[in-house]
Order: C-alpha cells, then structure tokens, then sequence
C-alpha cells in the first residue's frame, strides 16, 4: 500500500513552487497526494517566516496537525514534517521547541523528501545531510541553502490549470536592513535561461495562459554569471554581458501561443532603459509592473540599505510610464520603519498622491529578529505605525476608486479566473482586484470585455 501524504503550504508564490516540488517528487516515488489530513500516514507543514505575523500562522499550523493527531486515536501514527522557512531560520532552535514534530527539512532538502519520509516510516535510511544545523535525528537541515530548480525537476501543480507561477532564481544579494530572506535563503543564483524557456515552453503547450515570473529579485536574473563574477547588486543592466531578464523576456516572447508573461518582485536598484524598451516591444509580457519600493524618504531609504535614493526612483518611475504605454505599476510601502519622522512620512504621502500607482499596498513596519533593523534606535510606538498606516491606506484607496472609475467604457483583455470572475493584465493572481464578468466565459480562456462598472477594488464588466 503506497504512503499517503498531506500537505498545508503557507506563505508567499515561491513557497508555493517549493510545495509544487516536493508534490512533484513524491509522485514520481509513486507517494499518494491527499487533501483529508485524517487520511495521511504523513503531514507536511511548508511554512514561512518572513513577518511575526506570517512566523505565527506557521506555528498555528504545526501545533494544529499535531493537536489533531493528538485528539485522534486513527492518526496517533501520522508523521509530521516542517519544511520551509520556519526550519531554515530557526533550524537550531525548533528541534528543541517542537519535540512532537518528527522531523525538519530546510530548503535543499525538498527534492529529498521521499527518501526522508521513507526513513521516517522505516521503509528505507535517509542519508544525513551535511553541516546540518544540529545533531538531533530529526534535523535534515543544512545552513546554507545553495538549490535551484530546473526544467527537468518533478513537479505536481497546485495553481488552476490556466496559469503558473515559474521561479527563476532562488535567493538574494540585498541586504535589506529589514529583511531576514537572504539569511533563510541564501545568496542569489540564477537558472539558465534555457531552462527556463524549456519550462514555459512546456507550461504553454500544456494549455497554460498566463506564466508568472517570480524569484526573490527578478531584475537580478543572469547578473550573479556575468563574466564568472557577481556583479554589484546596484550594476546597471547590459544584456551584452550575458543572460539577463531583458534577453529571458525576449526569448519567452518568441514562445508560440497565445499567453501572457508577468513579472513579479523586481528590485528598482537593476532597472534599465533596456528592459523598458523589452517590455514595451514584447507583445506577450503582460504590462504590469511589481515593483517594491518601501519608501522615498532618502533618509529612510538609506536606513533600509535600499540601494537607492528618492530622485533615483522618480526618474526611474517617469522613463517607465514615458517608455510603456498603458503600464499598470504595483508596488509596496513600509511605514513606520525605525527613525521615520513625520516628515519623512509627509513625504511618502506627496509621493504616493504624484505617482497614482494602479495597485500597490502598504505594510507596518515588522520588527524581525535577526536583521540589522531589529537592533536600530527610533523604533517608533505600534500606535504609531497603525495611525501612518491607515493614513498611507487613506490615499492609496482613493486613489484606486480613481483609477478604477478611468476605466469604465473601456474595453479590456481578461483572462477569466473562475465562473464569473476575470483578470486584466494588471491584476495578478491571489494579490490584486477582479473584473466580474458573464458567467457563460469558459474559465480559463481570454475574453474581451467592457468595464461598465466597479465596486471597491473590482471592476464590472458591462452585460
């Protein structure tokens, strides 16, 4: 009888692909998938830990199952695994706090999960991995993640049939006073771009419609090969030099089919007239633009280590609204970061009310341990950061009833999500709003439609 497994997946899109993997690959070790809990032999939590609030949900999930298994005399036997961030962070220290969980696998260890579970049943010894965190049994954990999927890797999907998301990079070079990911994720590395073609190829032809490209810093892609040396994370892009996301993009673009391709998590510090030009002129990338820059402040900017200033990024935004017509730019704020005064937050405010971004969110400022941030002075009152955010969320929302009402009668692409429910080019999945449309639309298809109404972030198709 063949292990039944379960899996809860928590966190951000390239968590998701990491669940994808080990999916993909305890298949083809011929591993039953299941969605009852109480049916799987093992239950894995893939967890995130990127805020206090995400770490949270992550240890709510895990004492959940084993609650569950606890309370259920037919589940006494379920295994329990944690994978993800969660374990890469506190690699040394769960162990000791989770003395129920059966084991702990890090980020190098999703394409050996069968071998682990196999192990865990008794079924066959998994080999121990090396410079793992700690000497307990349980630890499958090594320090420094250095894996990056490819093409060829096995892979059970977990996204609706008509859309995937591809991660073409794993890690980060930035170090961001208020992100831990470099330290969960480790240093950037590239795919090839041949792999990643090879995979949207096989995306596309499998009747996929709308590719997503995420990593941890899209605009990095190809820029850690160049000349056999890690440029510096501010380099201007020159696609002469080798791969980069301009000749990636280029390369998609010539792919036959009828989709679209999205960016996501670009990093303002690689942008280029190059890849302004790129996007405009490949009819099939999607334009829309995810483009994090947390602040504008020069002075909370440089706090963050955000490798760029204010004038910086007013001149980026301008050549990119100037060189992409009917660009959609999403982006996110942090307020409340250590030492932000209210001029600096003024100052936020005038930018966001200028530049009338399409989509874009703001977040208050988590106080992580383990990044340079945790330890700052100014660390600003949590009533403080909840006044500026609901401030900061006061004009981005009129600014969307705005932007939304600019686009009743006109006419727009949509690829229909569910019974009823589409997506423009500039709504990515599970992150922006929908487009109501006539429920007769086969899902999964693209359809053009005529906004005849909207209702707070959702437009209305007219009938």
């Amino acid at each position: 009888m063949s292990t039944t497994v379960g899996l809860i997946s928590l966190g951000c899109a390239k968590n998701l692909i990491d669940s994808e993997v080990m999916m993909g690959h305890l298949a083809e070790a011929g591993m039953s998938l299941t969605s009852e809990a109480e049916l799987a032999d093992v239950i894995i939590v893939n967890t995130c830990s990127f805020i206090d609030m995400a770490k949270q949900e992550s240890i709510d999930a895990v004492f959940g199952a084993v609650n569950a298994r606890t309370e259920d005399p037919d589940r006494a036997r379920q295994k329990i695994i944690v994978a993800g961030c969660l374990s890469q962070r506190f690699a040394k220290d769960l162990p000791g706090i989770m003395p129920e969980v059966d084991a702990f696998i890090g980020l190098d260890q999703i394409t050996k999960v069968a071998p682990i579970i196999e192990n865990l049943l008794g079924k066959k010894p998994a080999p121990k991995e090396e410079n793992s965190a700690t000497e307990d049994p349980r630890d499958y954990v090594t320090l420094k993640p250095k894996y990056v999927p490819d093409y060829t890797t096995p892979r059970f999907r977990l996204t609706p049939e008509h859309f995937a998301y591809v991660k073409i990079a794993e890690g980060c070079n930035h170090t961001c006073t208020f992100c831990i990911i470099p330290k969960i994720r480790g240093m950037h590395r590239s795919r090839t771009q041949d792999s990643v073609v090879r995979e949207v190829e096989a995306l596309v032809k499998s009747g996929v419609k709308e590719i997503n490209l995420i990593s941890q810093d899209t605009t990095y892609f190809g820029m850690d090969k160049w000349e056999g040396q890690r440029p510096n994370p501010n380099s201007p892009v020159d696609s002469s030099r080798g791969e980069s996301l301009s000749t990636l993009l280029r390369e998609i673009n010539k792919i036959e089919g009828d989709f679209w391709v999205r960016l996501l998590y670009t990093h303002p510090a690689h942008w280029s007239d190059e890849l302004i030009q790129t996007i405009a002129e490949c009819d099939k990338v999607a334009k829309y633009v995810d483009i994090p820059l947390q602040h504008i402040s020069d002075r909370m900017l440089t706090a963050m280590k955000r490798k760029t200033n204010g004038d910086y990024i007013r001149d980026l935004l301008r050549r990119m609204r100037a060189g992409i017509p009917g660009l959609g730019i999403r982006t996110t704020f942090i307020v409340g970061f250590p030492g932000e005064t209210e001029e600096d937050f003024e100052e936020l405010l005038e930018f966001i009310r200028e530049f009338r971004f399409e989509r874009a969110g703001v977040f208050q400022y988590s106080k992580e341990e383990g990044t340079p941030a945790y330890k700052m002075t100014g660390q600003l009152h949590h009533a403080t950061r909840k006044s500026r955010w609901g401030r900061a969320m006061a004009e981005l929302q009129k600014i969307a009833a705005e932007v939304n009402q600019a686009q009743v009668g006109k006419k727009v692409r949509v690829l229909v999500e569910e019974q009823g429910v589409g997506r423009t080019e500039w709504d990515a999945p599970e992150i922006d709003g929908s487009v109501h449309v006539d429920e007769s639309i086969p899902v999964g298809e693209f359809a053009e439609v005529t906004i005849g109404d909207w209702r707070g972030y959702d437009l209305v198709a007219a009938r």
